[in-house]
């Protein structure tokens, strides 16, 4: 199959371009797909001319009829005068159906989010523009007026078709035979992939490699240097992800590794005050007051670590685990102040004289003081951070790793870990997708403990993302994966 000329400027002859592009689309010994792929889509490649209109050459669903508009998902290759055309995802202009039920479905549009950033990665620094919809079903929706006018040669496609329009790329020039396939695999992948058919065996194995690479983008990995390098930078940071992803493991290794165990532990529950974070009055013995006790000013979490940073003067972290389990805004009161990376200048008033040692009645924050929390993003019971909180702390996300399952489980491990990302990454809104079970879940390489593990501390969790409804909108994917691991 010759992609070479598909890519080419518009001329006379691109209509049969891209009919010839179609013919060798299916079958050995040169084709992308099996030959049954041919009976999923229809061809639509009108003649018109750039004068007259915006030519395209499209694969429809075959329910749409032969020629004038059509409706549902459509591959589309947009071609242009003196420039790369525009190959890319469309929505005909009678609407959704007959695909209403994969463009609406959440994992369509997140593969395509996720091939677009992908493609932005790799052709980017070429001159390659990718572009996705965050919603592929909102047909009221332009392509952004800046994307718009960074492609001026597209301008005429984005007047006739920029509401319709939900995923596209255009290729630098001078991409090899290789790129091209690779880049037509993807989307064409992408496409036949919602009808049920695989590529040849010849390009199987190549659209697996394109389809991890995406993959990774949704959940992209975080390293010990990545954390480091963000809290050198912003001294403040959370580290958040969804149960079993390792965040208290991570930062408990960046306090070890990085700080050289210089620092302190804390974990933050709902009782947390104030005076327990900052420092208050408490009681304490005294032979001076007839009730043997009186209330003196003890420093708190925060007042220590200020200490202790301040002697050391070598770099010192706080871990808070589970920060959000606090309520942040009383806990730090006016605190939240000092909380400031760019500005270690800024000093308040503390209510209470604490000490020579700890600052007297006057506290600052010292630069060497670095704090990093963790989060649960499936902890749906607590408070969100307000505004004025999230702006102080960097965020960092954990998410599942594919890669520690291979290390550290077993062929059986792997199958339900891939089974159950399957099930989030196609059917999970956007607030139920960050509650994926992490990795941690999965780490067994014994075959024969993989069934009684997963039922003793996966299923437990499932069941009450089930119960609190975090999953309502794939309760049945989710109970028929449930079903299969009580089947094991």
């Amino acid at each position: 199959m010759e992609l070479r000329h598909l890519v080419e400027p518009y001329s006379e002859n691109w209509k049969s371009r891209f009919e010839s592009f179609f013919e060798g689309l299916f079958g050995a010994p040169g084709g992308f797909f099996p030959m049954q792929a041919q009976k999923a889509v229809a061809l639509r490649a009108p003649d018109i001319k750039p004068d007259k209109g915006v030519p395209f050459g499209a694969l429809i669903h075959p329910s749409n009829p032969e020629s004038g508009p059509y409706g549902g998902m459509s591959f589309v290759v947009f071609p242009v005068a003196e420039a790369p055309p525009m190959i890319g995802l469309v929505i005909g202009t009678l609407g959704l159906s007959p695909d209403e039920e994969v463009l609406s479905r959440p994992g369509h549009g997140r593969r395509v989010r996720a091939l677009c950033s992908w493609l932005n990665k790799r052709y980017s620094k070429d001159g390659g523009v990718a572009w996705s919809k965050e919603d592929p079903v909102r047909t009221d929706r332009e392509v952004p007026a800046n994307v718009v006018r960074q492609l001026p040669a597209y301008s005429p496609i984005f007047k006739r078709y920029g509401k319709v329009i939900y995923g596209f790329f255009i290729p630098p020039e001078g991409l090899s035979d290789e790129e091209l396939r690779e880049v037509f695999l993807a989307f064409l992948g992408l496409y036949f992939a919602e009808y049920g058919h695989r590529p040849l065996a010849a390009f199987a194995q190549r659209l697996e490699a394109v389809e991890s690479h995406c993959l990774a983008g949704l959940m992209p990995d975080l390293s010990e240097d990545d954390l480091f390098s963000l809290l050198m930078e912003r001294h403040f940071a959370v580290l958040t992800g969804p149960p079993g992803t390792g965040k208290t493991h991570l930062a408990l290794q960046m306090l070890q590794n990085r700080f050289d165990d210089k620092g302190r532990v804390v974990q933050f529950h709902p009782n947390v005050t104030y005076e327990q974070f900052l420092g208050g009055l408490f009681p304490e013995k005294s032979g001076d007051s007839q009730l043997g006790f009186r209330f003196a000013p003890r420093p708190g979490i925060l007042l220590e670590a200020v200490k202790e940073a301040k002697t050391s003067q070598k770099p010192y972290l706080l871990v808070i685990d589970e920060i959000n389990r606090a309520d942040l805004s009383r806990v730090l009161g006016e605190a939240i102040f000092l909380f400031e990376s760019g500005d270690f200048s800024r000093s308040l008033d503390l209510p209470y004289d604490f000490g020579e040692a700890f600052g007297g009645s006057r506290l600052s924050m010292p630069e060497n003081l670095y704090v990093l929390g963790t989060m649960n993003s499936a902890d749906r019971s607590i408070a969100i951070m307000d505004i004025a909180i999230r702006r102080r702390f960097a965020f960092a996300k954990l998410w599942p790793q594919f890669d520690v399952v291979e290390r550290q489980g077993c062929p059986l491990m792997e199958e339900a870990f891939k089974s159950l990302v399957q099930i989030f990454v196609e059917n999970a809104g956007e607030d139920a997708f960050p509650l994926i079970p992490g990795h941690s879940y999965f780490m067994e390489s014994d075959e024969t403990r993989v069934p009684d593990r997963l039922r003793r501390n996966l299923i437990p969790l499932l069941e009450e993302y089930l119960h609190q409804g975090y999953v309502s909108g794939f309760s049945g994917p989710v109970l028929a994966y449930i079903q299969w691991v009580m089947s094991l």
